[in-house]
């Protein structure tokens, strides 16, 4: 999405449920904006976003949950 402005303002932003109990390590995704999800960090709320195409980011979902990435 490169060169492309993506209205956040009103984007329902929520916290990774495997995000760190004590405030920090922590991101945020905004779900229900069509064909992106925008990631941010929930320490800096009014900070950039990075905004993945919603296939990349369901197969990165995926394959965290499966534990297919090296090294994890």
């Amino acid at each position: 999405m490169a060169n492309s402005h993506v209205d956040l303002s009103t984007a329902v932003w929520r916290k990774s449920s495997r995000s760190n109990g004590d405030g920090g390590y922590c991101v945020e995704v905004a779900n229900g904006l069509p064909g992106i999800v925008p990631v941010r960090d929930s320490k800096d709320p009014h900070g950039p976003a990075i905004i993945f195409p919603a296939t990349a980011w369901s197969s990165f979902v995926t394959a965290v949950k499966d534990t297919d990435l090296p090294g994890i």
